[in-house]
């Protein structure tokens, strides 16, 4: 475990569719729903907040924004899936520093955080099968680290869980209230699982130790800085397509998804972490516009003039056929919905991918990112 000032390794950190929302049913009866005594510090002007994960796609986001705010960042990373180069930008804030460091390992007693998001754990399927084991220990062993670390600060944890958690669901859209339809050892448990089991860690945490969490189911996220060797629907065929590879298509492409755009995603992050009353429920984090894999891939072909031809792969197993959130208590209880058009977005994430292949170099990344600046963007028809 390494601590260091950012500028560490050698200074080189660094057409959308009517919403169809369905009222959520109320949840079950739980005691959750019971007030509880936190004993959560107020954030003050000098915030100090732990980002774990800090270094991935979704992390570095995060932490621009916090630092955006005049928050003191720690970012902790292992630099399994995450990068360097994700955080170039902040290198000489003085706000900003970085531990190297693995959730699964203690961490030291003597931090002192006022808020914790934990976002460590690799999220793309091609990344968490890669080493199961850990994948499902991270989930675990990593939140009851980082939750302990929150009781001894009096600080307020946001535990970043996953639409996984519905496996392939029986309910469409999905809602909170909605247990799941998961594989428990199937090739996707060890993510699937080890986030289920870190949701009942975070609320046995809340119940019996007082400690602040907050619960965000995140559902498909896409934009800039995602890894073109990640596995995942948009990077892959956005790669293809300029690449003028095959765009493939696993199963008949008739399954769906929703797809959120990564400014939009981290909104609903902040606003979730900063609203006073705790939900006391998981709350999902999501796009609620629903496209077929085909559509996605169409869309991919007419934004990059891609001739490509699509080639259809077997349906990994346990891969689910819809995805779709039901948004109702993030509009509620946050007043947040997404305001990004996937044509925009997409549009921001082919610019970012193409700008990369010209710097093409040999590193742990396929592609080395380059910066962009985005801000979420509102558009008629857009969700919110």
């Amino acid at each position: 475990m390494r601590c260091r000032p950012a500028g560490g390794r050698g200074g080189e950190h660094h057409q959308q569719r009517e919403l169809v929302g369905a009222s959520a049913a109320p949840l079950r009866e739980d005691p959750l729903e019971v007030k509880m005594p936190f004993q959560t510090r107020r954030s003050p002007p000098a915030t100090t907040v732990l980002v774990a994960g800090g270094a991935g796609f979704l992390g570095s986001f995060l932490c621009e924004r916090l630092i955006g705010e005049g928050k003191r960042v720690i970012c902790l990373d292992s630099f399994r899936t995450g990068t360097p180069e994700n955080l170039r930008g902040l290198n000489r804030d003085p706000r900003f520093s970085f531990l190297e460091a693995d959730v699964c390992e203690p961490l030291p007693a003597s931090m002192k955080v006022d808020q914790i998001y934990n976002l460590a754990c690799p999220a793309s399927p091609r990344h968490y099968q890669a080493d199961p084991v850990h994948t499902l220990l991270t989930s675990v062993l990593g939140a009851r680290n980082l939750l302990e670390l929150a009781r001894s600060n009096h600080a307020r944890l946001l535990q970043a869980s996953t639409s996984e958690v519905y496996g392939d669901p029986n309910q469409h859209p999905q809602r909170e209230s909605y247990w799941g339809n998961v594989n428990p050892v199937g090739i996707r448990a060890c993510y699937d699982e080890g986030k289920r089991a870190a949701e009942a860690l975070c609320f046995d945490f809340m119940r019996t130790r007082h400690v602040d969490v907050r619960v965000a189911r995140i559902f498909n996220t896409y934009g800039p800085r995602m890894r073109a060797d990640d596995g995942r629907i948009v990077s892959n065929l956005i790669v293809q397509a300029l690449s003028g590879r095959p765009l493939t298509i696993y199963g008949s492409g008739q399954q769906t998804r929703s797809f959120c755009f990564v400014t939009d995603l981290i909104e609903g992050l902040a606003r979730l972490m900063e609203v006073q009353d705790n939900p006391r429920t998981p709350i999902n984090i999501g796009n609620s516009d629903e496209y077929t894999i085909n559509e996605l891939a169409q869309l991919v072909s007419k934004l990059t003039g891609s001739a490509s031809p699509v080639v259809y792969e077997p349906l990994p197993a346990d891969d689910p056929h819809l995805r779709r959130p039901d948004i109702t208590f993030a509009r509620k209880f946050l007043n947040w919905a997404p305001r990004t058009s996937i044509g925009d977005g997409l549009k921001a994430t082919i610019s970012w991918f193409a700008n990369a292949r010209q710097e093409e170099q040999p590193s742990r990344r396929m592609f080395k990112p380059v910066d962009l600046a985005l801000q979420p963007v509102s558009v008629a028809g857009a969700t919110g």
